[in-house]
C-alpha cells in the first residue's frame, strides 16, 4: 500500500558549474555545490540570491543554460520533476503543490507511481495511519486540503516525500509556519533519517538557529554566485551572515515609542463557523488600541485563518459584534476606506495582488478610482469625485515614489509583480496598505519565508505604523516575531482566546504550552 523509504539509502547530489540566464539576466553564475550522502545541508542567501533557481535546476523544473547535475557521481539529465523523482529526488516547496479539492489521503495515494486504478480506501487509510505512526506529526487524513491551514499543508508536503521514499529531499523554508517546538520536532526527525544514512537533505532557510542546530554543511549564495561553503561546526553565525550580506545583519528589534490610547478594534462575543464546517471560532473579547500592536499567537490551524476572514468580511458572523472606532463594522470596501482600515494577508502574491498586472497597477489598487492625485484615505474632495478613466501618468509617478520610499527592488514599475522576490512583493503590498491615513492595520504572517533584510524592513514599517498611532493586529505563527513586535499578545487555541499577557517578559515555554492547548 504505502511506499516505504527506499532501502538503497541516501544519495549524493552535486551541482557542477550551473549557469542559468533569463534573457539578459543571469540568475546563477557557474554555481557548484556538493551535497554529501546522508548529510543535512543548508542553503543560505537573501531573497533573489538564486536559491530557488538552483534547486529548480536540480529538480528538473529549469534546464540550466550551462553546467550539469551529478547523482551519485553520474551525470543526470533532469528533463522534468518526474525524472528527478525516479532518481530518488523530492522537494517540499514553499508554495504548496497539493490538490486543494482532494483529501490528505487522496493526495498521498495519487502521488504514487504505482497507485492502483481501483483503490481500496479502507486498506490505504490503514496503511497511511501505520506510516504516520513513524513520523513526528499528525494530519487528518480524511480532511480536504483546502480546509487545512498553511502549517498543516507544509506537514502534508513533507509527509508526501517521505511516503514516496525520496532519498534526497529539498526543503524550502520548511518551518516558516511551525512553532519552535514543532519545528525542532520535524527537523529532528528529518535529521535522524540523515544520520541513519536513509536520506540526504538540502534545506533552504534564513534561520541561523536551525542551521546551527541541524545542518552539517552550508552553502551561501549572493547575487547568483557561491560566496562561501563549509562545515557548520567551523563557521560562526557572523561568518555566514557576512557571506550572505557582506556585513553582519542588524537583529535588534525596531524602536518602540509612545503609549497606547483609545480602543480602535473591538470584537465582542464573536461566533463563526470554522473551515471544517463542524467546529466554531468563538472569541469572547479582543480589542486593539491606537498605538498598540496586539499579537495573535497559535499553532497553525487553530483559527487564525478564520479570524483574518472575519476581519476582512470573508467569513460571516453567526453572532457577536465587530466594532471599529466605536461603530459596527462589516468590512465592506466603503467601510474600510471610511474608517482607514488596511489589511496585509498571508501570501500577498496570492491573496492581495494580481500577479500578472504590473507593480504600478498593484500599487494603485486602493486609489485608481479616486479623484485628485489619488486620495488613499477615501476622504475629502478626491473621494467624492470618482474617476471613470485611469490616470496612467499619475499612477506611474506614484508608483515610482513608493518604489523608492519602500525600497521595492524591481527592474521597472511596469514589470509584472509576480517577477519580484517574496520580500519585494511584501514590501509592495505594505507600501500600498500604509500609504495615507491608517487607523487600523491587520497583518497575517507578514515575514513568511523572507530573508534578514526583508524581515527587518517589514518589521520596521509595522513598528513605524504603531508609533504613529495606528492600531495593529498581528496574526503570526512565528512566536519570536510576536515577542519582538507586540505590546500585548493573546494565544488562540481551537478557535478561542485562552490566554492574554503583556509581551514584555512573557515566557516562550509557557506560551508554547498554551499554544498546544495545555495549562501553563
Amino acid at each position: 500500500m504505502s511506499a516505504p523509504m527506499d532501502p538503497e539509502g541516501a544519495i549524493e547530489v552535486e551541482a557542477v558549474g550551473i549557469t542559468m540566464r533569463f534573457g539578459e539576466f543571469t540568475a546563477l553564475d557557474a554555481v557548484s555545490a556538493r551535497i554529501r550522502p546522508g548529510s543535512f545541508h543548508a542553503l543560505l542567501g537573501e531573497n533573489g540570491a538564486g536559491k530557488s533557481t538552483l534547486v529548480k535546476c536540480l529538480m528538473g523544473f529549469y534546464r540550466a543554460t550551462s553546467g550539469g547535475v551529478l547523482v551519485d557521481g553520474r551525470e543526470a539529465r533532469m528533463a522534468s520533476p518526474a525524472n528527478a523523482q525516479r532518481l530518488g529526488l523530492g522537494m517540499v516547496y514553499q508554495h504548496f503543490t497539493l490538490v486543494p479539492s482532494l483529501t490528505v489521503a487522496e493526495n498521498l495515494v495519487i502521488s504514487r507511481r504505482d497507485a492502483p486504478a481501483r483503490i481500496d480506501w479502507n486498506a490505504e487509510i490503514a496503511a497511511l495511519e501505520a506510516f504516520m505512526a513513524t513520523t513526528p506529526f499528525r494530519v487528518p487524513l480524511t480532511r480536504r486540503v483546502d480546509r487545512l491551514a498553511a502549517g498543516e499543508k507544509q506537514k502534508v508536503e513533507i509527509l508526501k516525500q517521505l511516503y514516496l521514499g525520496s532519498r534526497f529531499m529539498v526543503l524550502d523554508e520548511p518551518t516558516s509556519v511551525l512553532t519552535p517546538a514543532e519545528a525542532d520536532e520535524v527537523l529532528g526527525h528529518v535529521r535522524a533519517l540523515t544520520q541513519a544514512g536513509r536520506l540526504t537533505v538540502l534545506m533552504i532557510t534564513h534561520k541561523f538557529r536551525e542551521v546551527r542546530a541541524f545542518a552539517d554543511d552550508v552553502t551561501v549564495l549572493r547575487r547568483g554566485q557561491v560566496t562561501g561553503t563549509g562545515r557548520v561546526a567551523d563557521l560562526s553565525s557572523d561568518d555566514m551572515a557576512q557571506m550572505m550580506m557582506g556585513a553582519r545583519p542588524d537583529t535588534t528589534p525596531p524602536a518602540r515609542r509612545g503609549t497606547p490610547k483609545g480602543v480602535v478594534l473591538s470584537l465582542t462575543d464573536v461566533r463563526a463557523g470554522d473551515r471544517s464546517g463542524h467546529g466554531e471560532v468563538a472569541i469572547d473579547a479582543l480589542n486593539v488600541r491606537a498605538g498598540e500592536i496586539v499579537g495573535v499567537a497559535g499553532i497553525s490551524g487553530n483559527g487564525q485563518v478564520e479570524l483574518m476572514e472575519i476581519l476582512t468580511g470573508q467569513r460571516q458572523l453567526r453572532a457577536g459584534r465587530m466594532d471599529v472606532a466605536g461603530a459596527p463594522y462589516r468590512a465592506t470596501r466603503a467601510e474600510a476606506r471610511a474608517r482607514h482600515v488596511r489589511y496585509l494577508p498571508e501570501e500577498p502574491l496570492r491573496n492581495a495582488c494580481a500577479p500578472r498586472m504590473s507593480v504600478a497597477e498593484n500599487l494603485a489598487f486602493r486609489v485608481f478610482d479616486a479623484g485628485g492625485d489619488g486620495d488613499a484615505d477615501g476622504t475629502g474632495e478626491g473621494a467624492r469625485k470618482r474617476r471613470f478613466w485611469l490616470d496612467r501618468r499619475g499612477m506611474m509617478a506614484r508608483a515610482e515614489t513608493l518604489i523608492e520610499g519602500f525600497d521595492i527592488r524591481t527592474r521597472s514599475a511596469r514589470a509584472p509583480i509576480r517577477d519580484l522576490s517574496g520580500g519585494n512583493v511584501q514590501r509592495a503590498a505594505l507600501a500600498r496598505e500604509l500609504t495615507g491615513k491608517v487607523d487600523l492595520l491587520v497583518v497575517s504572517n507578514p515575514c513568511f519565508g523572507l530573508d534578514f533584510a526583508a524581515v527587518r524592513a517589514i518589521r520596521e514599517r509595522i513598528m513605524e505604523a504603531r508609533n504613529s498611532g495606528t492600531a495593529v493586529l498581528l496574526i503570526s505563527e512565528d512566536l519570536d516575531e510576536i515577542l519582538d513586535l507586540a505590546d500585548r499578545l493573546v494565544v488562540l487555541s481551537e478557535g478561542r482566546v485562552i490566554h492574554e499577557t503583556p509581551a514584555a517578559g512573557a515566557d516562550p515555554k509557557a506560551l508554547g504550552r498554551y499554544m498546544a492547548g495545555q495549562a501553563a
